[in-house]
């Protein structure tokens, strides 16, 4: 394999980090006005540090919203992610999506309503793909925090969609504790389905919030939980969700990085095959962290 030649005018940013940070600024706490986000995600997308950049998140009831926004975009320029709110939606909202010339479309976030049944699940996705005309595309579907969760992770096991995991919130109780978010890594590691996680992780680190005091996961904890979890899933189990979540819980930000830094490049891009990427509603914050850490080198580092 050819090694890239590192670009002196762009960030040095390692394999298993590139594509990490989904754009999800319109959403809360950000709420950024979506031509403002839209702006910003093209600058991002032709920036120093374009390879940490995911999609651009946007919610189905803006998309009338976003078309005339795209409308001076080049073709397929714009890579894009839909939220919808129930599978039932997800056909309107990709035949939509694809009537924008400019998007290249990244997949869809799928919320499920209460009364959604999990073996149903699968059936009812597929069928919303051939609704849109869409051959193949990632769909991520929001893994209920209730007694369905196993139900959830066992029809999307059998399935080619993958899951969704809510990890906060603009409320306290919306925040998993470290236990309940370490079940839901091994449940995701055990049926190797991949997950992306979305809403609270503003900060590498494991945190409290200065402003309301909400306990907030960090993405790079989070990150060696799911390492964790495929070290040792089909080994000895005695004390690995402990394991999990004490890692989850780890505060002490030179050990983090540390760790993460010493992981094997193959190890650690395994890693990403199961954590595939994390919404933000504000990328540079994340980037800035990394490089404050050392493990992402800024433009111009020798």
């Amino acid at each position: 394999m050819t090694e890239r030649t590192p670009d002196p005018h762009r960030y040095r940013i390692p394999p298993h980090l590139e594509r990490l940070c989904d754009d999800a600024a319109i959403f809360p706490p950000g709420n950024a006005p979506l031509d403002v986000a839209l702006a910003a995600h093209v600058d991002g997308s032709w920036s120093a540090y374009r390879r940490f950049l995911g999609p651009l998140i946007v919610s189905a009831d803006r998309l009338d919203e976003l078309a005339p926004l795209t409308a001076d975009l080049p073709p397929h320029s714009l890579w894009f992610a839909v939220t919808v709110p129930s599978p039932e939606a997800l056909g309107d909202a990709l035949s939509r999506s694809l009537a924008m010339p400019a998007i290249r479309l990244a997949g869809a976030e799928v919320a499920l309503a209460a009364d959604t049944t999990p073996r149903h699940l699968p059936r009812h996705l597929a069928a919303a793909l051939v609704e849109a005309g869409v051959s193949s595309t990632e769909i991520y579907v929001e893994v209920p925090r209730d007694d369905r969760r196993d139900d959830v992770l066992d029809a999307l096991a059998d399935s080619e969609f993958d899951a969704k995991f809510r990890t906060g919130g603009m409320r306290a109780d919306l925040y998993p504790g470290e236990e309940e978010l370490a079940d839901a890594i091994l449940g995701a590691v055990r049926r190797h389905l991949p997950f992306k996680a979305t809403a609270g992780l503003h900060h590498a680190i494991r945190n409290t919030d200065a402003e309301n005091g909400f306990e907030q996961h960090g993405f790079l904890n989070l990150f060696l939980a799911v390492d964790a979890a495929r070290q040792g899933v089909d080994s000895e189990e005695n004390g690995l969700r402990d394991q999990l979540a004490a890692t989850l819980a780890d505060r002490d930000r030179d050990v983090v990085a540390e760790r993460v830094a010493a992981l094997e490049p193959s190890r650690a891009m395994a890693v990403r095959a199961s954590f595939t990427s994390f919404g933000c509603c504000g990328v540079r914050e994340p980037l800035d962290e990394l490089t404050a850490l050392g493990l992402i080198d800024p433009p111009g580092a020798s």
